[in-house]
């Protein structure tokens, strides 16, 4: 499929994912930008459901940057372990919040590269922030991203999240890569699952859907 092609077929899937999901949007409660900053860790191999409902006890007991930055590591284990990986990602929301206290005077940037030195932060994450937070333009490769547009064809069988990034930012234009990104997000969930047979009898990209890899 040419570029031309790929750019016309992904204006298409982003028009009718439009109409599915006409209010679609991150699935992590917050308030904060900090506060997405640490559900976005704590969503790494866990729901976003759990995530909303573990992190109301966190932020009971420490109510913004300053307290978590001065919380101990194992009291923060305690309580995000039902996320799992709880030490992995208490030790990051511990140094993260550090660092936003220490050098960015406790305040989120919306400068990618400057969010992208905060620990346990990627190119995932700095793009949610930088999309949802600060209206800038951005594309979230997770795993329903990245899994959806390798099927339609957008991509071609490329897995590595940085590189299916960089394919995307060809091909869709910088003010719909948020949104289309959490569309992508609720139709993965919904219609083009992993888990089971994608139900593509029900999907509204049927006929034009290359299905690569679907059975």
């Amino acid at each position: 499929m040419t570029k031309e092609e790929k750019e016309k077929l992904a204006l298409e899937i982003i028009k009718r994912l439009k109409e599915e999901y006409p209010d679609a949007g991150c699935t992590l409660d917050y308030n904060d930008a900090w506060k997405l900053l640490v559900s976005v860790r704590l969503a790494a191999q866990c729901t976003d459901a759990r995530v909303n409902v573990v992190v109301k006890d966190l932020y009971e007991k420490y109510p913004d940057i300053q307290s978590l930055a001065e919380a101990d590591v194992e009291d923060i284990e305690e309580i995000v372990r039902p996320c799992g990986l709880g030490r992995s990602k208490a030790r990051d929301i511990s140094a993260c919040m550090k660092m936003l206290r220490d050098e960015y005077d406790s305040k989120v940037l919306d400068d990618f590269d400057k969010l992208l030195k905060l620990p346990g932060v990627g190119r995932k994450s700095a793009n949610l922030i930088m999309g949802d937070v600060f209206g800038k333009p951005a594309i979230v490769t997770d795993t329903h991203c990245i899994r959806l547009v390798n099927r339609m064809g957008l991509v071609d069988q490329i897995k590595e999240p940085k590189k299916v990034e960089m394919e995307l930012w060809k091909l869709i234009p910088p003010e719909e890569g948020s949104d289309f990104c959490h569309r992508l997000v609720y139709h993965g969930r919904e219609v083009c699952t992993a888990r089971t047979k994608p139900r593509c009898s029900q999907c509204c990209l049927a006929d034009i859907c290359l299905k690569v890899g679907v059975e």
